[in-house]
């Protein structure tokens, strides 16, 4: 059953409409990233739920009360910034303690759910500390702690990494998971980062000029994208054209991709020109031409990147590049070298078809 329900929002700035008739629902307990490009809307819709931008049209009900026409402090909600939005001038405790006092939360219940909150965020000990006295990753946890002592409905997190550096966003962010499943509550998770969202996520909401393109798995958004612009927007792709030359059957054509032919199943017209997209690590390279249903067509390396436990190959193939990252365990990447005429394949069920058919 849906927790968190997002009908039919819209937000409008200066006749741009920047949130367009957006629709989700998110059940409790659940982790969902709001990932897209600027400007995509994500941090809007966000700021909504919060209750710091106005809704223009739609509702936003949370355990099935409407909260879109509530002032932010009556919406129980958790919010950490990207900037961690510490007052500079209290202590960890008072920081933590911030909203506690407001609420008018008796003095040894407070004492009690802040103890208990920097323990859960491993800050215990830093009571007495000023956020000058920290590092960016303890400032992020105290900014944590003061979002979950208030015991919020929703926990909702605005790009909380992106201040860090790699290493330390890493441990953060399997922190964050750790403890959103250790309490159980809602989450929603707005970042940019793809790799962040694939890692952390129930569930990822791709957004794109303000609507959502595909909500879904990590898995099914990487594997089985829904739209062009998903197939684009996560991970690498390369974008391949074939030419249907035979109809074999329902759901089953044959097409001809750079002088060779495979069979692939899609539904098309004969000599229909259609694009799909490849991920780098679905194309296998080798010096000698394989006998399989892989097509196998000629390329020649015209870059060779080492890049630790795989190795990147740029192709060249009838004047056209494609990416192929090879696994070092499987390929000696000695045995290839910048210039060396190589067999590209792969599985046509690697193939993501696109909506573009010409």
């Amino acid at each position: 059953m849906s927790y968190l329900c997002l009908e039919n929002l819209v937000k409008t700035f200066n006749k741009t409409e920047v949130v367009k008739k957006l629709n989700l629902e998110i059940k409790q307990g659940e982790l969902v990233s709001f990932l897209g490009p600027s400007g995509c809307g994500k941090t809007t819709t966000l700021n909504m739920i919060a209750g710091f931008t106005e809704v223009d049209e739609g509702k936003i009900v949370v355990d099935g009360k409407p909260v879109h026409l509530l002032p932010p402090n009556k919406r129980e909600m958790g919010m950490v910034f990207q900037n961690y939005a510490l007052f500079p001038h209290m202590t960890v405790f008072d920081n933590v303690a911030y909203g506690l006092k407001l609420s008018k939360i008796g003095k040894s219940e407070t004492q009690r759910r802040v103890l208990e909150a920097l323990e859960m965020v491993r800050l215990s000990g830093y009571e007495k500390r000023y956020p000058k006295e920290l590092s960016g990753g303890q400032q992020q946890r105290v900014s944590l702690a003061r979002a979950l002592v208030i015991k919020p409905k929703l926990l909702l997190l605005d790009e909380p990494l992106s201040n860090l550096d790699a290493k330390l966003r890493q441990e953060m962010r399997e922190e964050i998971v750790e403890i959103q499943k250790n309490v159980g509550i809602t989450t929603i998770f707005v970042t940019h980062d793809q790799e962040e969202a694939l890692a952390i996520s129930d569930r990822i909401a791709v957004m794109y000029e303000g609507r959502i393109e595909q909500a879904d798995s990590p898995v099914s958004i990487y594997n089985h994208p829904k739209t062009d612009f998903v197939s684009r927007f996560i991970g690498e792709v390369n974008q391949i054209q074939g030419k249907v030359t035979e109809i074999l059957g329902t759901h089953q054509s044959k097409l001809n991709f750079y002088g060779n032919e495979q069979i692939v199943a899609v539904n098309a017209m004969k000599n229909a020109e259609m694009d799909f997209f490849i991920r780098p690590e679905n194309i296998q390279i080798s010096l000698v031409e394989t006998n399989d249903r892989n097509i196998g067509f000629k390329a020649k390396v015209e870059r060779k990147m080492f890049l630790g436990a795989k190795t990147r190959y740029i192709l060249k193939a009838q004047n056209k590049h494609l990416i192929a990252d090879i696994s070092n365990v499987v390929l000696n990447s000695n045995l290839i070298h910048e210039g060396s005429s190589v067999y590209a394949a792969w599985k046509p069920e690697h193939l993501l078809p696109s909506r573009n058919v010409r």
